[in-house]
């Protein structure tokens, strides 16, 4: 097992995420950056979905009884084991009695730490992941606190070191382009606040996390005042009373009763997710056929960076 020696400032275990439970009012979760975390799951021979560590600006230091295979994905930070550097986006053999140190990220927010098996965690309502606000998954429904010791699920491959290239590791960006697919509410919106919405430049607040993220910028009018709570999708962009815009992410509440002027593609909610307070963010609108299109593209390239990553490994 792993114990935690010093938690940071918010280390979470998740697995893909909660699905199927909002009839219950429980949120999906999972992670906030998918792709760091299935690669760095990859990297260790684990299934995409194996429970890992998310860590918002690192800061986690571990200690293991057991020798294994860890990675460390996501946003760029130092971390060493026994005080030696170790490279991101790669398998590293960790041994017995060994130390693994995470600083802060250079940039980015959110950081990834898988190990061969992944963690062995009694699943809540089916998943692993933790979300705070409802107390659910994790240890506890909490995040991790110095003590807490993280069992290990049994290796069901040959481990081997694997490295991702490097030209397929992410830039996180403090400038980002949302691509929005207009829905909702969206027609409820006069043409001005459509046009208003789509050229102005909004700044990422610090009321920014695992929920949504609050923009601060130009006011969007909306005509509505009042409307029924209705069900509310990853990336969908609220308008509360102020008219500044909310982007709901993966620890969004299941139902919300603000008018909604579309919503985010998923894989930029991703990059949204990874911005720090201060990034600047502006939306474009893409039609439903585009944003299928994107995503079979990204999951295309995904497939093909694996099937290379395998032929490359052997």
């Amino acid at each position: 097992m792993f114990t935690v020696l010093k938690a940071g400032l918010m280390a979470l275990l998740t697995d893909a995420g909660r699905f199927g439970q909002a009839k219950l009012g429980l949120t999906q979760g999972g992670p906030m950056d998918p792709f760091a975390f299935e690669l760095a799951n990859y990297l260790v021979g684990n299934q995409s979905d194996s429970t890992a560590l998310e860590m918002t600006l690192g800061g986690l230091h571990l200690k293991t009884d057991l020798t294994t295979w860890v990675c460390v994905s996501g946003a760029p930070l130092n971390w060493r084991i026994d005080d030696v550097q170790q490279p991101m986006w790669q398998s590293v053999q960790v041994r017995a009695g060994q130390t693994i140190e995470l600083d802060v990220p250079e940039t980015g927010l959110r950081s990834y730490l898988a190990v061969a098996g992944g963690f062995a965690i009694a699943p809540s309502f089916g998943s692993t992941t933790t979300v705070l606000r409802e107390g659910i998954g994790g240890l506890d429904g909490n995040k991790l606190k110095v003590g807490d010791q993280l069992c290990v699920g049994p290796v069901k491959a040959a481990l081997r070191k694997q490295a991702l290239p490097e030209t397929a590791i992410p830039q996180y960006q403090q400038e980002l382009v949302l691509r929005l697919i207009p829905a909702y509410q969206y027609q409820e919106f006069s043409a001005a606040s459509r046009a208003l919405f789509f050229t102005s430049t909004y700044e990422v607040s610090h009321q920014a996390d695992r929920m949504g993220y609050r923009l601060q910028g130009q006011k969007v009018p909306s005509q509505t005042t009042s409307m029924l709570s209705e069900g509310i999708a990853l990336g969908a962009v609220q308008i509360p009373a102020d008219g500044q815009p909310i982007v709901l992410l993966n620890d969004r509440q299941t139902i919300g009763g603000y008018p909604k002027i579309g919503s985010v593609l998923s894989l930029d909610c991703a990059k949204l997710a990874q911005c720090r307070p201060g990034g600047k963010i502006s939306f474009e609108p893409i039609s439903m056929e585009q944003a299928h299109n994107l995503m079979l593209l990204s999951r295309s390239r995904k497939q093909s960076l694996l099937a290379r990553l395998d032929s490359i490994h052997g």
